[in-house]
């Protein structure tokens, strides 16, 4: 089999996007989904080609990798692969040339053998992360926050909560906007939780896989003024509703297990905790 490493254009996220979506099953790990992709898209799709690295052979795409940051690739392959010793190979082997020289990390499904290949070149466990997950065989719910679908009009607020929830994000209403445009957001929905006087105090981004196939939560915040009320419970239930009218098959979401209270606010959502998955770290070399 005959690998081949590409940088994709911005006219091949379609492709990338649609073979994302192929992999969601629920016998398989939480892993890269096209949500992650599309909410890259709010720095452009040519910024999110960029960062995007895609193995391919002669039936196809093998295998992606988005590039999160300097130093963290964000990795998975198509189902059967996972256990390909020379696709393993291959992409350690890559993964050297992707990451800067020193400290970098890569994240791929609990059940790929480049776990193991990596670890036998020296690359330890990384950061513990708590994937959860919420079948959506049965209606969802309804939550007493007042909840809006998130269009143009509401964009600005919707990038204010965010702001403000995750101190160091640069979003705003025009990058809300390249995301909405892109490929991935036809499966997506936004939602603006607002409090009983129409103040915005939560937002969420879901995105469908297709139905039948798992959809991801990426990202969920709350206002820090308005944390304690049950805003995030509350707005992730509504998004878990959004995704079972979208038709997934469930809601997933991963977080660091670092994170105590979001955890708390995804079991209080009614999410189950599934095993703990860990990041692969390359060491700074010993001096």
């Amino acid at each position: 089999m005959t690998i081949r490493m590409t940088t994709p254009d911005a006219r091949a996220l379609t492709d990338v996007i649609g073979a994302l979506r192929v992999w969601q099953t629920e016998a398989s790990p939480i892993q890269l989904h096209p949500g992650d992709v599309g909410w890259n898209v709010r720095f452009g799709e040519a910024e999110t080609a960029a960062a995007l690295r895609v193995w391919s052979g002669d039936a196809g795409i093998l295998a992606v990798g988005l590039l999160d940051g300097a130093d963290l690739v964000r990795l998975t392959t198509a189902p059967e692969l996972r256990t390909d010793a020379r696709l393993a190979g291959r992409l350690a082997d890559d993964l050297d040339g992707i990451l800067p020289e020193g400290t970098a990390a890569v994240e791929a499904p609990q059940d790929a053998v480049l776990h193991d290949v990596l670890g036998a070149r020296g690359w330890r466990r990384g950061e513990a992360w708590t994937p959860l997950r919420r079948d959506l065989a049965e209606p969802v719910q309804p939550v007493a926050l007042r909840v809006e679908t998130i269009g143009p009009e509401l964009a600005a607020a919707r990038a204010e909560v965010h702001r403000a929830a995750f101190p160091n994000s640069t979003f705003t209403a025009q990058r809300w906007g390249m995301m909405a445009a892109g490929a991935a957001y036809a499966d997506a929905r936004c939602l603006l939780g607002l409090d009983a006087q129409g103040t915005p105090v939560a937002a969420i981004t879901v995105w469908s896989a297709g139905p039948g196939r798992p959809g991801l939560i990426e990202p969920m915040g709350v206002h820090p003024d308005h944390r304690g009320h049950r805003y995030g419970t509350e707005i992730t239930v509504a998004g878990a509703a959004a995704l079972r009218e979208l038709g997934s098959s469930s809601a997933v979401v991963a977080t660091p297990s670092a994170n105590v209270g979001g955890v708390a606010t995804y079991l209080a959502a009614g999410f189950e905790a599934q095993a703990e998955r860990y990041d692969r770290t390359r060491p700074l070399p010993a001096r």
